[in-house]
């Protein structure tokens, strides 16, 4: 038997660390490592101290029928990069590498295809790390270089 190779080694932590998300819709699991640590985790869930979506049984984005990539404004929880990039100080992010696996919370498939949203793309870019590898399968995965983020501009109106 082979051994695993170190992307799938962190994706494999960054999709366990989704098992810990409250989210009806997605679960989000994130972690940043740099020089080969693990500097910090993040899920996602409710603002610590709030009640989370499992538990109020209860997901207004859901409810309105809000598309996926939507609205963010009207989620209660705090998404995986972020509670990864709070969870550790920047001169500890610049330079690293973010993890992140999404899975649905029903069937437990990954959902492939997974990006970070415009507001966590503003925060990764500022916590200087430099690259995104995001699982698609169990073995396969996609790598954006956040140098690509900052250069297509997702926030300037499209001509």
């Amino acid at each position: 038997m082979g051994r695993i190779d170190k992307e799938n080694y962190y994706l494999d932590i960054a999709q366990t660390v989704a098992e810990r998300s409250t989210c009806l819709r997605r679960r989000y699991g994130a972690i940043s490592v740099k020089s080969d640590e693990i500097i910090a985790t993040g899920y996602n869930g409710a603002p610590r101290g709030r009640k989370n979506c499992v538990d109020l049984e209860y997901c207004t984005r859901e409810a309105l029928n809000i598309p996926s990539g939507e609205r963010y404004e009207l989620c209660r929880s705090v998404h995986a990069e972020a509670n990864a990039i709070i969870s550790a100080a920047r001169s500890e992010t610049l330079g690293a590498t973010l993890y992140m696996a999404c899975v649905n919370p029903t069937s437990g498939d990954l959902i492939a295809g997974s990006t970070s949203c415009s507001m966590c793309r503003r925060l990764i870019i500022n916590a200087g790390i430099e690259r995104i590898v995001i699982r698609n399968t169990p073995t396969e995965y996609a790598v954006v270089c956040v140098s690509d983020w900052i250069e297509e501009d997702d926030s300037l109106p499209r001509h």
